[in-house]
């Protein structure tokens, strides 16, 4: 059986920076857990002494606390500014723009909307920068109360999908006089959900490789399902089952933008045993 792996898969530029951040900082604290993959954050325990907190009170001072790739909600990184702590900010760039962006709209008298997930964390940090009102949609249908005289600034979670993301925006152009588009989803996302697009069309089996709570592990799954019916979405390798791989003959791997080249590596190894 041939194995190929997605033209783009993996720790984004975001994750890539965190991770550095955490192993340049042993015995720090991270404010939730640092990326969404916890085969990465055990090791980061077990190597460097990185431990989660999500309570940021009780810090004991002169601790050094790392602030997640998702960043955190505005008055918590504020309380945190004003203790004697040293803070690390991994806030992935990426999620630190739409951050800004209800912020200056939020001046600009505009209200929000959010194409995301209202309980994932950097959706959580990017709302509280909202101080005029605001509302979280996963689609059109969620949109309520915009009346003729609404004006209206979209954004969206870092991870989410471009092609539903314009469909929101077209519809909001229809019914809004006034609509201000910001695309805030991150190029690698775009690149890693375009690559398991075409790899997904070359074979007839797709792992995809991330943790179950990670949002775009989630859309690199329902994606390679469109185009292949035998996709799975696993952790490690201990999930692979072998009679997955019966009677076929092209297999592809991608992974989310949390999950390191080791876990893949080992995927594939356990793979090639089969």
């Amino acid at each position: 059986m041939e194995i190929k792996r997605a033209a783009k898969y993996g720790f984004c530029f975001g994750v890539k920076r965190a991770i550095r951040l955490a192993e340049q900082n042993k015995n720090a604290i991270s404010i939730g857990p640092l990326i969404h993959n916890q085969k990465e954050i055990d090791r980061l325990k077990f190597n460097f002494g990185v431990n989660v907190k999500t309570d940021i009170n009780n810090i004991d001072n002169n601790t050094s606390v790392i602030i997640r790739t998702h960043g955190i909600q505005k008055d918590d990184f504020k309380k945190l500014k004003n203790s004697n702590i040293n803070i690390v900010d991994a806030t992935c760039p990426f999620v630190k723009k739409p951050q800004q962006i209800c912020e200056e709209m939020s001046k600009e008298g505009y209200e929000i909307i959010i194409f995301g997930d209202e309980n994932h964390p950097e959706v959580k940090g990017v709302a509280s920068y909202c101080t005029t009102p605001f509302q979280v949609i996963l689609n059109k249908k969620d949109i309520k109360n915009i009346n003729n005289n609404s004006k209206i600034a979209l954004i969206s979670q870092t991870t989410k999908n471009i092609h539903h993301f314009l469909e929101v925006a077209n519809h909001l152009i229809t019914i809004c006089p006034e609509v201000r588009v910001f695309n805030t989803i991150c190029n690698a996302t775009f690149e890693n959900q375009e690559a398991a697009k075409i790899l997904a069309q070359e074979v007839d089996i797709l792992i995809v490789v991330g943790g179950k709570n990670s949002s775009n592990t989630k859309q690199l799954l329902n994606i390679s399902l469109q185009y292949c019916k035998d996709s799975y979405c696993i952790e490690d390798e201990t999930e692979l089952q072998k009679k997955w791989f019966d009677g076929k003959k092209v297999c592809g791997i991608t992974a989310g933008a949390s999950t390191p080249d080791w876990i893949i590596d080992k995927v594939e190894s356990k793979i090639r045993e089969f």
